[in-house]
């Protein structure tokens, strides 16, 4: 086990020890204390930041649950290709490179030199009828998500976000979260891409009637993710095991990538040391996921998009805490008097 040689009271003290009123920079202080503790140094640095997006096809989505077709999935896949998603933009605004991973898409892109090819199959089976994917499927989504970190961490990476895409998937990360935290469907389903009362309606029977089908499914994490899971997910929940085992910072976006981190967070959950969640997504389940998980969120902008948009708009913040911490005068080399005590 790795022993700190940084004390989190030597951290405690040079955050306290600025020139500011104790606590005065909020959920910035918490930040730069996590960011240092995880890095072991009271001089942390953000090294060539990633974002990585997994997407992949999921069955479930044959069955009604969402108000875009599966079709919308690779297409999205060539629009992060073209460069002209959410995530491009931000990602290309706050100098993150932008990794694009084929977990599982329902369709053949051919060999293209900005899309990695980590297809597990054409798309996950529907879980109303059979579970999502084979254990062998799953453990290899484990697997490869943590390959891919470990090339990344290789690169000199010491900063990692996840997102994803994928036309179903909110159903698939409602009924993890709903499995693995005993927690009545109906309260962990939302309107995903925009549904209607009605479609919303119809999503929870659907994904209730799942649950009763796979009752009897074992309860652990991996299996729940074979049973319920996506490529993308699988994957996503392998590779931030695997960021969190080399000691990188784990950037949390939206709902799915929570329900991905609660089923890594179930695997090992030394895995909340690393993680920084993001946003809160608007998407009715994640508050109370976050809630069950004791995360703060560091945004909360009603957004409900994916794509580790997220974990983009939120690491201009790390970079402030880390700045704050490395570059802000203290009392003492400023010259300037602490508050006087009574």
């Amino acid at each position: 086990m790795h022993t700190a040689t940084i004390t989190s009271q030597e951290i405690q003290a040079k955050i306290d020890l600025k020139t500011k009123p104790l606590g005065a920079l909020g959920s910035l202080e918490k930040l730069a204390f996590q960011i240092a503790s995880v890095q072991d140094t009271l001089s942390p640095q953000l090294a060539n930041p990633h974002v990585i997006v997994f997407a992949a096809s999921h069955g479930i989505a044959s069955e009604g649950v969402s108000a875009y077709p599966s079709e919308v999935t690779p297409q999205m896949v060539l629009n992060f290709i073209g460069g002209g998603a959410a995530i491009n933009v931000f990602t290309r605004q706050h100098g993150i490179s932008l990794l694009l991973v084929d977990a599982g898409v329902d369709y053949d892109f051919g060999q293209n030199e900005k899309l990695i090819d980590a297809k597990v199959n054409f798309g996950t089976k529907s879980f109303a009828k059979q579970p999502a994917m084979t254990n062998a499927q799953c453990r290899l989504c484990l697997e490869k998500g943590a390959e891919l970190v470990r090339q990344v961490q290789e690169a000199g990476c010491n900063v990692i976000g996840f997102g994803e895409m994928g036309i179903g998937n909110t159903s698939s990360a409602s009924a993890i979260m709903s499995r693995l935290l005993n927690i009545p469907i109906a309260e962990c389903v939302g309107k995903g891409t925009g549904l209607d009362d009605a479609q919303l309606t119809r999503k929870v029977a659907v994904l209730a009637d799942a649950l009763d089908f796979h009752q009897n499914a074992a309860n652990n994490p991996e299996s729940v993710l074979a049973t319920f899971g996506g490529f993308e997910i699988a994957m996503m929940c392998g590779a931030m095991l695997e960021a969190a085992r080399l000691g990188m910072l784990v950037l949390v976006d939206g709902f799915i990538a929570s329900v991905s981190y609660l089923c890594a967070f179930k695997m090992d959950p030394a895995i909340r040391r690393n993680a920084v969640f993001c946003h809160q997504s608007n998407e009715k389940g994640h508050r109370l996921l976050l809630q069950s998980l004791e995360a703060d969120a560091l945004l909360k902008l009603d957004m409900r998009l994916g794509e580790g948009t997220g974990c983009a708009l939120a690491y201009p913040l790390m970079q402030s805490a880390v700045a704050f911490l490395n570059e802000m005068a203290s009392f003492e080399s400023a010259g300037v008097s602490q508050k006087t005590e009574n």
